[in-house]
This record gives structure tokens, sequence and C-alpha cells, in this order.
């Protein structure tokens, strides 16, 4: 009997994905359970294990892209059988084992695609001279293809010997510029690369997209912070930051302004009754927004460990598929890089995300006086089919109402 080995379901809004990597290779024995190949899609990067045990019949290469559902091997229960069976022979009636064809493989580090092998074979390539930008430092099919495109330019190019005249002065003006080839760098765009430019341009296409603005006097939270935050961090073992009130605040504004709270899927409007709210963090792979569950009936302390978690696991690749999904609004702070002002884009299929930016000083009224102010600019970006104008605004003031007076926060809901 074979097993299909089909592409997992990530996540709501992820229909496709990298096949980045074959933690087995083809023929080999496994186990059910045992992880055998990674996926990466533009939200996570994950191990997926084995749905039976058996022989590993590989039909998809790693690199390739694949699609939620997509068969990509099966797993042949016979053939671990029949492997199980030979090794119980007695030794003296088992058939002499035919010689091995020796195939290159990564020195002490993780296994090969085969189709790097057959490259790394073909064309004789030291495997202790590429670097590997694959998961565990795996030497991927696209690092030997630009290991072998450097080799090829430094082949072909040869130093001309050049004659040099006249006095020495002149030598730096006739120097020779630099080859076009060295003042760029080209590349193809990695399939994961690709595949977050697609979701980010799906998302403005299938969405009426829009931002409404606002600001927000931050000295009252920021006055809270200094007047709590000692005693804080004794009792819970962390600082108390920002995000927890933004949370809270969109919690708040998210059961006033119910409109906010639901998406479209099909021919339907769903409305939910839930509060999973998405946090987005930043990582060397790219943005990841994973979700803090039921955050309404979170305390601040929970809300706090609850962010710092997802940041350690996301910097560590450790971020698991229900990390990532069921999410119901999205919060964004490009502020901590230093953005004053941005317009953020919808994380599908939410109808609608909050940009946090920069803390700045500034001269604001503050009833007949000027007054130097902590002011942050806030954005709402929203899809118009699901959220109007009025909706939007009514529910952006709200968050900058419990912010500048953190006290509603206590008697939320």
């Amino acid at each position: 009997m074979s097993i299909e080995v089909k592409i997992p379901s990530v996540g709501e809004s992820v229909t496709s994905g990298v096949l980045s990597a074959w933690l087995k290779e083809d023929g080999d024995t496994v186990k059910d359970g045992e992880p055998i190949f990674s996926l990466e899609t533009d939200k996570i990067s994950t191990e997926v294990p084995a749905p039976g045990s058996g022989v590993l019949q590989i039909k998809v290469q790693a690199g390739e892209e694949v699609q939620i559902g997509q068969v990509v091997a099966a797993i042949d229960e016979a053939g671990a059988a029949k492997s199980e069976s030979k090794k119980s022979q007695p030794a003296e009636t088992r058939p002499a084992p035919e010689p091995a064809v020796s195939e290159p493989a990564s020195k002490d580090g993780p296994a090969l695609s085969p189709a790097v092998r057959r490259l790394v074979a073909e064309e004789k390539i030291p495997l202790e001279q590429v670097a590997g930008t694959g998961k565990h430092g795996q030497v991927t099919k696209e690092d030997v293809v630009n290991y072998l495109e450097r080799r090829e330019s430094a082949e072909t190019k040869k130093p001309e010997a050049a004659t040099v005249t006249g006095p020495p002065e002149a030598h730096e003006i006739s120097a020779p510029r630099p080859a076009a080839e060295e003042r760029v760098t080209r590349k193809k765009m990695s399939p994961l690369r690709k595949k977050i430019a697609a979701q980010l341009v799906l998302a403005q296409q299938n969405a009426a997209m829009l931002t409404t603005f606002n600001e927000c006097d931050m000295t009252a939270v920021m006055r809270l912070r200094s007047s709590y935050q000692e005693t804080f961090q004794k009792r819970h073992g962390i600082k108390l930051g920002f995000m927890s009130f933004f949370i809270k605040a969109v919690v708040d504004a998210l059961q006033a302004v119910p409109a906010v709270n639901a998406r479209i899927e099909g021919d339907e409007l769903v409305e939910n009754h839930y509060y999973d709210i998405g946090v987005a963090v930043g990582t060397e792979r790219g943005l990841v927004v994973p979700v803090v569950k039921d955050a309404d009936k979170k305390s601040f302390a929970e809300l706090e460990n609850a962010v710092a978690g997802f940041a350690t696991k996301a910097r560590e690749g450790k971020l698991n598929l229900d990390d990532l999904t069921g999410g119901v609004f999205t919060i964004t702070n490009g502020g901590i890089y230093g953005s004053l002002l941005s317009t953020p884009i919808l994380n599908p299929p939410q109808s609608g995300i909050l940009g946090m930016h920069k803390i700045q000083n500034r001269p604001v009224a503050v009833g007949d006086k000027i007054e130097i102010r902590p002011m942050m600019y806030l954005a709402l970006s929203y899809d118009h089919r699901v959220v109007d104008g009025k909706e939007a605004v009514t529910f952006l003031v709200r968050v900058k109402e419990c912010v500048e007076d953190p006290a509603r926060l206590l008697v939320q809901g």
C-alpha cells in the first residue's frame, strides 16, 4: 500500500509555498511522524512529518513552488516490509550488496537534495567552498548555481597588461573604470521572496483598501509605565511595554465597532466574536505575524509575555502553524525602525490593520497653551468593502482615546 505525502494547510490565507529541502533522500526508509521535508511560505518555515512508515518515493524536487494539498511524494509501506524481510534473512542467504555509487554530501552537515547532489557531481564542486543558506546551513540549488556563476565569471576575467606612459599624476586619471558587472550585483529572486511579493500584490488587488490617520498623545501611557515599571517587572519578570496597551485598546475598539472584526468569504460576510490579535514581528526572513489568542481575556503581563515569546520564537525560526493562524486583526509597529508615518498593507483575510509609528516630541495645543508632547501617528488600513469610513474613523478614535486615557482599559468591556 502506498501513502500519499501532501502539502499541509498552513493557515487560511496561504495557498502555496516552497518545498525548500528534503530531509530524507529518495528510497530512504522513513518512520511515521519523522520530519521528511521543509516547507516555506510567506509566513512560516516548518518541517513536515511523514504520514506513515515505509520507503520514500520523491515526486517533487527541492526548491519548487507547491500548492496546498499537492502530492509531493509517496511512502511505500510494502517496501518497508520487504526491507525488514531482507534484514531478517540469515547472513549466508542474503544477496551480496552491490557496490554503492559514491555521492557527494556535505561534510557533517544537513543532507543534500537530489538536484544539488547531481549538480555537485557533474560540475565537480568542492562543497567546502559553497556557503549554505538553507535551513540548518543546508546547501541549496540556488547556492550551487550562484557559486558556479561566480566561478565562471572569475575564469573569464583575465587582466590585460597596461602600458603606463606620461607623468605619475596622470596614471590615476587614466585608470580603467570597473567593468559594468562589478558595479551591481544581479541574482534571481528566491522562490520565497517571489511568494511574499505575490501575496502583497494580491492583498492590494483583492481588497478596496483605504487608510485613515490620527495622532495619539503618549504622555499618560509613558507616565504610567514610568511609575509602575519597577513593580511590574519584579512581579511578572518582564518589562511593561507599549504593545500590551495597544492590544487592549484594539480589543476595546473591536468591541465598540464590530464591523472591523469581520471579513468577506465568497458571497458571505463573516463577523467574528473572538479577539485573536496578530502582532507583526520582523525577522531575517521577513515579516511574520504570530497571533495572540483570546487577547480580551489576557492581563497586561500575559500579553507582554506572549509578544516577547513570539519575538524569540520568530528569531529562532521556531514558530509553529498554530502560532500564525486565527487572527482577526493585526498590529504592526514601524516606529521601532524609525518610521514616522506609513500606510500598512492588510493581512488577508482580515479587514483591518493598525500601524504604530515613532514617538516624537512635537508642539501641540493643550487648551489655550502650546506644549511639547510625545506624539505618535496612528494609521488604520481597512477593507472599504466591509468597513465604512465612519466606522473606520470611529474605531481609530476609540484606540486613540484608550491610549491617551489608559484608565479606560481597566474597565474594558
